[in-house]
């Protein structure tokens, strides 16, 4: 069959408007960053569940790769096509699978589909008396709570409610051959064997399309507090955490790390940004107490502050979520203040909670010493041992021509680090094309072969995402 009979035969599956070409497909080929882009044969707009299996099983008769897309907000090129695949790419672009099909408010789930919007899923459960708490910064916006739950997306939250992996309790995923696995299951407590859907939650949709899911709600707080504090150093930030811990127990919902080159670039694009304090600081945390009993919170948070000695230079704290706003926007206007200011070498890594101060202090010693002048962009979810590591030069226009050089070296020192201190190079992006390569030097080979028996078992002909992950 003809490439024109094949988009004909699915644009019969799809109707109207389910199909796009030529200019009209390009803004679906490039990623979010302007890093990577593919060519693709058609982007393609099923409506519902079936149809995507329609589409899926077509392609698979005619040998066609297939990118799964949600919001297309991938940072590491997982959701866009591959240059230089030998078979014709077929984008399916979930976002009209937008359907909140339930929300049961005594069970605490959401049941929606891939497309829908994070945002939308915030406002059906506050709707319903209830939190959804995948608390994502820039993307949330744009994204789609199915490449969230493909990448296991992380987030400010994590330290008190797990990456989206912990928020799943069933999925409903369309198979490479095109059948669908109906595992929509609302139980806390399943005990029958394997537990499919983990293989599908952070897999960048190499192994299926992620169609609907069934989410996780959360009571809603009644009270929260939240404290900007200027540390002295990362290792002050470490010891805080776990006197936080110690002090006001799960209460915490969040702990965020900034250091002042991410201030600089929020101050130099960010409108109605501002210093926290009079005197301008290395370091920042921004944390954050909340509870669902409506009793004040900001006097323990404030009294655990004081208590915990040398480290702290000043902090303030506020119950007043509107006022506490605006220190979380200097935290979540960092990658927009990176976009603006042009391209980095970008690293989304972990290491244990315990280390993160080790980390920073030799990552950035070495790219010191290998870079004099490089600038290092450090920030991130602290609570959860993810740390955004980015570098560049000052000078935005020497970027482009830095990273075509040194990206990889940058990349292998920074790797080197992480490895060193048992981390991963990935801790809630995925790898997609960035590091599908650079994966092989960090794990195990035993692991490695374990990932590619399971994806030739489900995916034999290799056509899911090709050229992503492994």
């Amino acid at each position: 069959m003809t490439d024109f009979r094949i988009l004909e035969a699915i644009a019969a599956i799809t109707g109207d408007g389910g199909v796009s070409t030529g200019e009209a497909a390009a803004p679906y080929c490039q990623d979010w960053r302007g890093r990577y882009a593919g060519v693709a044969l058609a982007v393609v707009f099923p409506a519902d569940t079936q149809q995507v299996s329609d589409v899926v099983r077509l392609c698979a008769e005619h040998g066609i790769a297939i990118v799964p897309q949600g919001g297309n907000t991938s940072l590491c090129g997982g959701s866009v096509p591959v240059p230089g695949e030998a078979r014709p790419q077929l984008v399916i672009n979930l976002s009209r699978l937008n359907r909140i099909r339930e929300v049961d408010a005594t069970d605490y789930t959401l049941t929606v589909e891939a497309g829908c919007k994070l945002a939308a899923l915030y406002a059906a459960a506050e709707q319903a008396d209830r939190l959804f708490p995948l608390g994502l910064t820039a993307i949330a916006p744009h994204c789609a709570i199915g490449g969230n739950l493909s990448t296991n997306a992380g987030g400010i939250g994590v330290l008190r409610y797990g990456n989206a992996r912990d928020l799943v309790l069933g999925l409903e995923v369309v198979l490479p051959d095109g059948r669908i696995w109906n595992g929509l299951r609302r139980l806390r407590k399943d005990n029958t064997g394997y537990d499919l859907k983990h293989l599908f939650l952070g897999a960048e949709g190499t192994l299926g399309i992620i169609t609907a899911a069934v989410l996780k709600l959360f009571p809603r707080p009644q009270s929260t507090a939240t404290a900007c504090i200027a540390v002295r150093d990362p290792a002050a930030a470490v010891r805080l955490l776990a006197h936080l811990r110690a002090t006001c127990g799960d209460a915490i919902s969040g702990f965020e790390l900034i250091s002042r080159s991410c201030l600089d670039l929020v101050f130099k694009h960010i409108p109605d940004t501002q210093e926290p304090f009079a005197q301008a600081h290395d370091w920042l945390v921004i944390t954050q107490l909340s509870n669902v009993l409506p009793t004040p919170l900001d006097t323990a948070l404030r009294d655990s502050l004081r208590s915990f000695g040398d480290g702290i230079i000043e902090f303030e704290v506020s119950a007043d979520p509107a006022y506490a706003e605006r220190w979380w926007k200097l935290r979540k206007a960092i990658s927009d203040a990176q976009k603006a200011e042009g391209i980095s070498v970008k690293h989304d890594v972990s290491v244990p909670v315990s280390r993160v101060a080790e980390f920073i202090a030799l990552a950035s010693a070495a790219l010191r010493a290998a870079y004099p002048g490089i600038r290092i962009v450090a920030f991130g979810h602290m609570g959860d041992g993810n740390i955004h590591y980015n570098a560049s030069m000052l000078d935005a226009a020497q970027n482009p021509a830095f990273i075509e050089r040194e990206e990889k070296p940058v990349n292998r020192i920074v790797y080197q680090v992480v490895a060193a201190l048992n981390g991963s190079i990935s801790a809630e992006h995925g790898l997609g094309q960035l590091k599908r390569d650079e994966i092989t030097h960090y794990k195990s080979a035993l692991e490695l072969e374990l990932m590619r028996d399971i994806k030739q078992t489900i995916d034999p002909q290799g056509l899911m995402n090709p050229g992503k992950v492994i």
